[in-house]
């Protein structure tokens, strides 16, 4: 299974953006417009229609389209984090050039994909069944844009 991104010939800019994010990440395949389909979605014959390609071994297709869609938050990434340095990296780069902050961890690319940036531990720390420890979490991470993972594991400690 792969995940389609549809782009507005933008793809190729983005898997490099991308690649240059996730070190593990890889080109699989590229597939150019003939000179006839190209005419047909407003793109020259010759450039990019699709390229497939890896990141934390996840498969995704970033494909150049005509513009009759835009990217928006009911699909978003997860960017799983094991430490505050891993939060911090990946929410730097995601948002450079032009990228977005939202809220709770979320952002928005340079091209409007959204990503969470989010600690490994945070599905335990909101499903915990002890409803305070959830709710000491909840008001502490609620407020923020990127997160602050010592802030959230203090707040689930109650200290």
């Amino acid at each position: 299974m792969s995940t389609c991104l549809w782009f507005s010939g933008q793809a190729e800019e983005a898997v490099k953006f991308y690649l240059s994010i996730f070190k593990d990440g890889k080109i699989l395949e590229e597939c150019r417009y003939t000179e006839e389909h190209a005419l047909h979605n407003g793109y020259a014959g010759g450039s990019i229609l699709a390229i497939w390609f890896e990141i934390l071994d996840r498969k995704f297709i970033a494909m150049n389209a005509k513009p009759i869609v835009q990217f928006n938050e009911s699909v978003s990434f997860v960017v799983e984090c094991e430490t505050q340095a891993e939060i911090d990296y990946y929410w730097e780069r995601l948002t450079s050039d032009g990228g977005e902050e939202i809220q709770c961890g979320w952002l928005k690319d340079k091209f409007g994909v959204t990503w969470q940036v989010t600690p490994v531990m945070m599905a335990k720390m909101v499903c915990d069944s002890d409803p305070a420890k959830v709710a000491r979490v909840m008001a502490t991470f609620g407020p923020m844009k990127k997160i602050d993972l010592a802030s959230i594991e203090k707040a689930y400690r109650g200290d």
